[in-house]
């Protein structure tokens, strides 16, 4: 049974457009709407966070390799105590294909201004320090990441990647996917019918029609094209509560431009 992780602290807040829905999720093998199975380790930096259950570690969201030893997500993800481990160059999450590195996180840094209560209020980000820093190779690389409060203009080439689930209600699979997410720009996302005021400046907006993030891509990255290199310019926030792939309600990521400052502080 599919079960969605809508927080009841969100029907508190008041609204003018749909509540946001977070995009963690605790059932295993999830990936995003619309869009394709990746190839292989194309996306080098992406990693599954997963925390323990028992004796079994299951993935709730995704990660973005930035430092041999970081790894930037969403501060929902991990803003429970947990045991969390991070698996890096992974592509099917329901089996070890022998380049996997499994790391523990010895420590979660979450921004000092986000509150769980309040999706809408940005600051969804948060950065985990690994027990050990990774081993770089074909199939784990660091991601770049852009310069410090660089903008995207409206339609900039980008890909959502994750395990996140295939639709709203729908089937699952174990294997990384990507969808073609072009931004939408402030103006437009923040505009009567699209978000509205529920999106803050220091977000990226994305899609909108058919393609979305969905539960299980969380945390990941939003994957844009910048002077022929791939730079990660976002981490998957949130999706429409009314459905993962909500026309004019485009998945919201936390603009990684935004914090620039605030991770090289904690990272040294």
């Amino acid at each position: 049974m599919l079960r969605f992780l809508l927080l009841t602290s969100l029907a508190a807040l008041v609204l003018a457009e749909p509540q946001p829905r977070y995009l963690e999720d605790e059932s295993g093998e999830e990936r995003v709407v619309g869009g394709e199975v990746a190839r292989p380790n194309s996306w080098p930096w992406q990693i599954s966070l997963q925390y323990k259950s028992g004796s079994y570690f299951y993935h709730t969201c995704g990660g973005t390799l930035i430092r041999r030893g970081w790894v930037m997500t969403a501060a929902h993800c991990v803003d429970s105590s947990r045991t969390w481990r991070v698996v890096l160059g992974d592509h099917d999450i329901n089996k070890n294909e022998g380049r996997e590195q499994y790391m523990s996180v010895s420590r979660v840094y979450i921004h000092p201004n986000w509150n769980s209560n309040n999706v809408a209020g940005g600051y969804d980000i948060a950065l985990l320090r690994l027990s050990s820093d990774a081993v770089l190779n074909n199939y784990v690389q660091l991601a770049n990441l852009p310069p410090s409060g660089q903008v995207l203009s409206h339609n900039h080439p980008c890909y959502i990647t994750g395990w996140g689930r295939t639709q709203t209600g729908g089937s699952l699979s174990a294997q990384l996917k990507q969808a073609y997410l072009p931004v939408v720009d402030y103006k437009t996302c923040t505009s009567y019918g699209w978000w509205g005021s529920t999106v803050k400046n220091t977000m990226v907006c994305a899609g909108g029609e058919s393609d979305s993030g969905c539960q299980g891509d969380s945390g990941g990255p939003l994957n844009c094209s910048v002077n022929g290199q791939w730079v990660v310019h976002g981490v998957t926030s949130f999706v429409s509560s009314l459905g993962c792939n909500t026309y004019k309600k485009p998945t919201v990521f936390t603009r990684s431009s935004a914090y620039i400052s605030w991770m090289n502080s904690i990272m040294g």
